[in-house]
Parts: structure tokens; sequence; C-alpha cells
């Protein structure tokens, strides 16, 4: 029997997509492993550790923000209402849709980012533990944060399009060019503009992701276009509000750990950083790949009506998961020394390798949850995913204040694991009853 390549990197199809993403997704998680090392080598041999956690925690509000008003949108429902379009033939109100999306998008964000970068000083104080010099650079880096958010707008708005589409090749390579940016400042910036380096090149980097990707829309036969409103974007509203709340829940609980973290030992913003990213690596290669893949197809099935296939797609997505991830997540932990070596810290070994072994728990649980989510997604449904998040968030956040004077940075990965799970547990409970609504819709 022989192995049909071609059919194995189909993005028409669960598998093939999934692997295309898992392609791209793993190139991504190399290139992120590249940065890490390039950054922590770069500032260690400069005596800045602390510019390293500057960086690491100044995309947090931005990132807040960005999560809670922009993909609160266009990461959940856009994609669904693009494929009723699409599988309607309606072509322009598609593009309009889409530049409605985005006109709106960077309009309200715009305000919100202009008026939070004049304020920031003030507030820096109370998000983070930093003093002197290191907390002046959080701030530059925390406003410049805030302008490649702006520019994601239009890059993730133009990738939902590519997802409904199903051309993943283009979606999955923008973020190792835009992680390329990061490294390139680092190494060819920072000897010029010292600690600032990283954050142009991530700047940068940002910018080729979002015209690669409105080139991908362009090649793909869709017109960009721009404009103010569309009459969906108020339905993306009133469907926003429920996410909104879980995106906030776990924007909230990335900025508390970062507040933990920034009262510790210096390096520990960093430590926790490095291990959540490996972490993600897993959770990327084998969770958002398979349900990215899936969304597009759990979308169109419950457009149609076909509850039988839409089922079928959850079930062939779980299982592939766990296969993937549970092997994963035990490989992960055991490789923690390899790990601190890649990544320039192993100085910090013993703390990284606890943190990591408690990371390495949720990885199953997170996957799952993605597609879970996406599940909900699908069916133009965000209620029940807000709760479920909100309720993993505050957990998250309660485990990590609990285990944090006993464990230390580790203890942010019991509570991470632990809302995680909360999070499972909520979602599949759940999940059936909206799944009997499909062939009502």
């Amino acid at each position: 029997m022989r192995l049909d390549w071609r059919a194995l990197f189909d993005q028409k199809r669960i598998l093939g997509g999934a692997t295309v993403l898992a392609v791209t997704q793993f190139g991504a998680s190399l290139a992120g492993l590249v940065r890490d090392n390039v950054l922590a080598g770069t500032f260690q041999a400069r005596g800045e550790v602390g510019v390293v956690d500057a960086y690491l925690a100044a995309f947090r509000p931005s990132d807040f923000l960005f999560q809670v008003f922009i993909m609160s949108a266009i990461g959940t429902v856009l994609v669904p209402m693009l494929a009723g379009h699409r599988e309607s033939g309606r072509k322009d109100e598609l593009e309009r849709l889409l530049g409605g999306a985005i006109g709106t998008g960077a309009l309200f964000f715009g305000g919100i980012a202009l008026l939070l970068a004049i304020v920031f000083p003030y507030i820096a104080p109370y998000l983070v533990q930093f003093q002197g010099e290191q907390l002046r650079i959080y701030v530059t880096f925390a406003r410049i944060a805030l302008l490649t958010n702006f520019l994601f707008i239009f890059g993730n708005a133009y990738g939902q399009y590519l997802i409904t589409v199903q051309r993943y090749w283009i979606y999955g390579l923008t973020p190792i060019l835009y992680t390329v940016g990061t490294i390139a400042g680092t190494v060819f910036l920072t000897p010029q503009f010292g600690a600032l380096g990283p954050i142009l090149g991530t700047l940068g980097g940002a910018i080729v992701y979002v015209l690669l990707r409105a080139a991908g829309v362009l090649l793909s036969g869709t017109n960009l276009r721009l404009q103010l409103w569309h009459r969906e974007v108020g339905e993306m509203g009133i469907l926003m509000l429920p996410r909104m709340a879980a995106l906030g829940a776990m924007q909230l609980q990335l900025l508390f750990f970062d507040g933990f973290a920034s009262g510790l030992d210096a390096g520990s913003v960093m430590v926790n950083s490095y291990a959540r990213n490996f972490q993600s690596v897993i959770v990327g290669v084998a969770g958002i790949a398979v349900a990215q893949s899936a969304f597009a197809l759990m979308s169109q099935a419950a457009a149609r009506g076909e509850r039988q296939r839409f089922v079928v797609y959850v079930r062939k997505g779980i299982g592939i998961l766990l296969v993937l991830t549970i092997p994963g997540s035990l490989l992960l932990a055991f490789l923690a020394p390899v790990g601190a070596f890649l990544v320039h810290i192993t100085a910090f070994l013993p703390l990284f390798a606890a943190t990591l072994w408690a990371y390495a728990i949720s990885i199953p649980f997170e996957s799952c949850n993605h597609l879970l989510l996406r599940a909900y997604y699908a069916t133009k449904h965000t209620f029940v995913p807000s709760v479920a998040m909100v309720a993993g968030g505050i957990t998250a956040v309660a485990g990590a204040w609990v285990f944090l004077p006993r464990l230390g940075v580790q203890g942010l990965g019991v509570g991470y694991a632990i809302g995680a799970v909360v999070t499972t547990i909520i979602l599949a409970l759940l999940l059936p009853r909206r799944i009997r609504s499909i062939a009502a819709q």
C-alpha cells in the first residue's frame, strides 16, 4: 500500500489541513526557540537579563486589549459568517464583511491604543514590580507593542479569511516570518539601538506578516476592501460579548502571572515565559493545527445542518489530539535540560525543569480545548465557551496564588494546568446539547 503524500497535505481534508498547519506551526515554534535563545543569550552577555523580562511582559497589556476587543469577534464568529457567504456564492458580500470587520476594528482599537499609550507611564507600576531603568524600558516596549497589535487587526482578519478558504500554507508561514523579525532585530539592531533592537525587529516582522497575508487574500481571487461598517458587524458585536469576557479572563490571567513572577528573583518572568513557550509548541503543533483545520469543516457542516458530519469531525479531532499530546507532554517534560540549553538558560535549569513539568500536565487538556471551543464557534455560539474560559482563568489565578508561596514560579504552571482541566470539563459536558441544535438551524 503506497502512501499518498498529496492526500496527506490536502488542505481540504481535516488531516491534510492539520498536517499543513502542524508543519508550519512547528516551524513557528522552532523560530520561537531560536528567538528565545538569541534574546536570552544576547542580553545575558550584555548583563541585561532584565531587558528580556521587560520585553516579554510588555506585550501583555496590548495583547489584553487586542484579544478582548478584536479577537473576540474576528477570531470566533468571522469564519462561520464568511463561510456562510462563500457557501451561498455571495462573493461581493464576503468582501464587504471582511472590509467592514477590519475597518471597525482598526478604528475602535486604534483609539483605545492611542489613549493607553499616553497614560501608560502612570499605570505601568500597577501592572509589574519593575523599578528604575527596567520600568522605563517596559513602558517603551509596551507602547511599540500597541502599534504591533494594531497591524495584527489586518493580519488576523485576512488570516480568518484564509482559514475559511482552507489556504493554510500562507496562513501558517507568516507567523514564522514575524518571529524572524524579532530575531533579526535582536542580532542586527541591538548593537546600534541597544534594548530597542528586539522590539523594532518585532514591529518589522508584523509589517511583513500583514503584507503577505493580504497578498494571500488577493491571490485567492478576493479583493481587499476597507470600510467602517457592515450590517453583520453588529451581529458580530453581540456574539463577541461573551467571548470578550473569556479572552479578558485569559489575558488577565497572564497579566497576573507576570505580576506574580516580577516580584520574584530576576529571571523569573523569563523562566515562566520560556516554560510556557515550550508547552505551547505541542499545543500549537497538535491542538491548534487540528482545531484550525477542523474549524472550517465544522463551520460548513453546521451551515448545512449536517449534524452527523459535525460529530465525526469533533470525534476524529479529539482522537488525533489525545494520540499526539499525551506522549508529547511526557517527552517534553523529560527533555527540560535540552530545552534549557537551547534557550540559553542552563543557569536556571532546576527552576525551569520544575516549571516545565507543571505546564506539561496542561497540554492534552488545552489542546482539546482549542477543538471544543471551535466546535461551539462553528455553530455561532459563544456563551458556554466564555463561561468555561472565565471559570478556567479564575481557577488558574487562584491556584497560582495558592501554590506560589510554596512552589515559586512552578506554582504558576500548576495553577495553569488546573485551569485547563476545569475548562475542558465544562466544554465537554455541555457540547452534546449544542450539537443537538444544529439540524434545527
